[in-house]
């Protein structure tokens, strides 16, 4: 089964300096039925004014990914990373037993696009870390390129639960297919162009749901890019 969420039926936050889409209850958006999807809590669609960002401010026992899609944005944080992270770049921090960081846009003329994303670990109390890798366009052209695994596998940062995440740029015409084991669903975010699933056409913000399938086909109508998501 495919249950497709659209952009148009997000919550929503601006501040002025963000302009913020949830694809899940954040902040002041609640919706008893948009609490996470599996270990999934947090798809945060950000756009972050020029020299604006998050004030420094603490988190604790979560997964938390940034991926950015325009600009640079900005990271520090009370472990003593200082990093800026840019698109092909994908950053994990393992908040744990307590982190306090800060996110910025890196500029002061552009904006930053990027999501950010939340992921439930396995178990609490983990030693706080943060790790960031990049992934070059030609990895993820036309193919699914493994990004984040709880393993690490093929040179994926560590994320703290049972999940994959993969992500693909695909040209006009080009098709990836994700097998899933038994019991598995996937979690298929469109950041940018317009893709097809399953008869359903998904387009930059949308994503979808699919449960209770062997396999899912993402076929692109356009120049795209998608983050997908394997889960237990």
């Amino acid at each position: 089964m495919i249950n497709v969420r659209h952009a148009k039926e997000l919550g929503t936050a601006n501040f002025g300096w963000l302009d913020s889409r949830h694809t899940f209850s954040f902040g002041d958006y609640y919706d008893p039925k948009r609490m996470g999807f599996g270990p999934l809590r947090v798809i945060n669609e950000d756009r972050v004014s020029p020299g604006q960002g998050f004030p420094t401010h603490g988190h604790r026992d979560m997964e938390i990914i940034s991926y950015v899609l325009e600009g640079a944005l900005e990271h520090k944080d009370s472990i003593g990373t200082g990093s800026v992270i840019r698109p092909g770049d994908v950053q994990v921090m393992s908040a744990g037993t307590g982190i306090r960081h800060s996110e910025f846009n890196h500029s002061k003329k552009e904006p930053v696009h990027f999501l950010q994303i939340w992921v439930v670990p396995d178990r609490e109390g983990i030693a706080p870390r943060y790790e960031q890798k990049t992934f070059p366009d030609a990895d993820k052209r036309g193919r699914l390129r493994l990004v984040g695994s709880s393993d690490g596998r093929d040179g994926s940062v560590v994320i703290h639960q049972d999940v994959e995440l993969f992500a693909a740029i695909l040209n006009a015409g080009e098709q990836v297919t994700l097998p899933l084991s038994t019991g598995r669903k996937a979690w298929l975010q469109v950041a940018r162009g317009e893709v097809r699933v399953d008869g359903q056409i998904l387009k930059a913000g949308d994503a979808a749901a699919i449960t209770d399938q062997d396999q899912i086909m993402v076929r692109s109508n356009e120049p795209s890019e998608v983050l997908l998501f394997d889960l237990a």
